[in-house]
Order: structure tokens, then sequence, then C-alpha cells
């Protein structure tokens, strides 16, 4: 038995499964709680075990780690990410507090964030979805549009975006993220489903965590596919962590009176001027008291 490194690439309650250097896929289970809080993405040693098993035994240091989490429970999505492809359609409707939520996440761990607009053959619905998007865009967020019916456009217009970088695909249920997926690596063939027109909501189809290889023209770019969701809890991020996740705020900080300003009701305070004037958007704004009130109602259970 010998201890060597690989890379997980799908994850499913404590079972791993993990790539080798040479391409091979070992079967893996954590030893230990350290080694059992890995997730896609990871790089992890582990001790072989016969020829296709492993037990998965340290965790080796990552630049990131992309996880929700509310009083319940925690959910990681994936480490050592370069780029979060955030997937909205113009129909089902997507939240824009979950669209914010997630955002803000990505942000605080300094992933970059990129919109997908899905679905843009929805004519009759789709200067409504461009509308609301408009904010993000104008806040630096990219927003590309695509139909992921349409695999070839998609690929024509995503692939740039993923060359070499270490994406994953989040967003809501029912936005097309797995039809989108097939696009983007055919041999994927993820299960899609449509969404439910007389809820408006999307039908969960991803059941676990997986990391694709994008075909060679991606210059090494990976996929990370993961389970849609309906709640987006960020109690694990500090106010500061918060704070950190609305860049719009980072200027407007450096004029706030008092160094430990909580930009909410304090005179003097930069963010608030900001509001004031226009720079910062209500909508904005109150998402960012609304985390800040969870989380710290989170505190005394």
């Amino acid at each position: 038995m010998s201890d060597t490194t690989g890379l997980v690439i799908a994850t499913h309650g404590r079972h791993y499964q993990v790539e080798m250097a040479d391409g091979s896929v070992r079967h893996c289970f954590p030893r230990g709680k350290r080694a059992a809080a890995a997730a896609v993405g990871d790089q992890v040693r582990i001790s072989l075990q016969g020829q296709t098993e492993g037990a998965i035994e340290a965790v080796l240091p990552r630049r990131n780690l992309l996880y929700r989490s509310d009083a319940q429970r925690s959910k990681q999505f994936a480490a050592n990410l370069d780029q979060l492809l955030l997937v909205v359609a113009t129909v089902p409707s997507f939240s824009d507090d979950l669209l914010g939520r997630t955002l803000v996440a990505a942000h605080s761990a300094d992933i970059a964030p990129l919109i997908v607009l899905n679905k843009i053959d929805q004519l009759a619905a789709l200067p409504e979805a461009r509308r609301r998007l408009a904010p993000l865009a104008d806040l630096g967020v990219p927003v590309i549009e695509v139909s992921a019916h349409d695999a070839e456009q998609a690929r024509e217009r995503l692939i740039p975006h993923l060359a070499g970088r270490a994406s994953i695909l989040l967003g809501q249920s029912g936005m097309g993220k797995s039809t989108l997926l097939n696009a983007l690596v055919p041999e994927a063939n993820a299960a899609t489903r449509e969404h439910s027109e007389a809820l408006d909501a999307g039908r969960h189809t991803t059941t676990s965590t997986r990391l694709y290889h994008l075909p060679a023209e991606s210059s090494g770019g990976t996929v990370i596919d993961s389970p849609g969701f309906q709640g987006f809890g960020l109690q694990h991020l500090s106010d500061s962590e918060v704070t950190h996740g609305f860049p719009e705020f980072t200027d407007p900080t450096r004029d706030c009176r008092f160094y430990n300003c909580s930009h909410r009701h304090e005179p003097g305070c930069g963010v608030l001027a900001a509001l004031q004037e226009g720079r910062i958007s209500p909508e904005r704004h109150a998402l960012y008291q609304r985390i800040l009130d969870e989380n710290k109602a989170g505190e005394r259970y």
C-alpha cells in the first residue's frame, strides 16, 4: 500500500471519485474527519487499496472553497475555483435574492462571477430578464446570453471564458443547467427535465457534484456541475466577509467615519452616503442587511 495524490472529481455522501495522474479513477472513502471535508476540485492524498479503490488521508491546501450554510446545515459546492458561472433563465423566473446571495458568496471567496442568461429563444420573456440583470452588469459582472438547446452557439459564446480555468455551473433548479453542460461537454450526457410550468419552478435533475474536463480547445479547462438549489444561506460569513461580498461598497467604506462601521445606521457612513446619492442600489443594500440579520439570528441557535 502506498500514498499518492489525486483530484476529487465527484462526491456523493461519503463516496468520492478521485482522478489519478494517469487519468484512471479510484473509488475512495475518507479516513478521519478532516479527510471527510474533501470537496470536488480538491487535491487529496490517498492510500491505494487494491486496483480501483483508495482511502483519502488528507486534503491538500486549497485556494478557496465555495459553499452555503444556514442554521441547520452547510453544503459544499467545490474548491480551487477560478470562476463561477451563475445560470439563470428567461423562464422559469429566477430569484433576484438567490442571484444576489450567490454573487456575495463568489465575491467573498474571491471567485470571479459570470452570469449566463439561458433560454434567450423565449423572446417574450427576454426583455424583462435583461432589465433585471442590467444593474448587476453595471457592477461589472459579465452577462453572456445563450440558448443551451443551440449547442454550437452556447459553446461559441462560453468556451472563450472557460479556457484554461476551473469553473462551476451553479443555479436554481430549472434554469437549464444540465442542458448547458451537455452542450459544453457532450459526453457528460447529463439528465435533463422540463421545468414544471404549473409551479414556475424547476425540478432537481442533478443529485451529485461532478467535475468534467472540457474538450481540447478549452486549453485544459474544467467545469463542475452541482445540484440546483432553492435557498442560499451565508451564515458561515463574518460581517466583514459579507461586506467584501458587495464590491460596490469597497470605495465608499474608505469614507466611513468609524473603523467598525456596520454601514446600516452610523453617522458619517460612506456606504449610506453612496446609497443616498444613488451610487449603491437600495435593493443591494437591503440584501446586505437581510444577510446580516439572518446571520445574527443564526448565532442564537
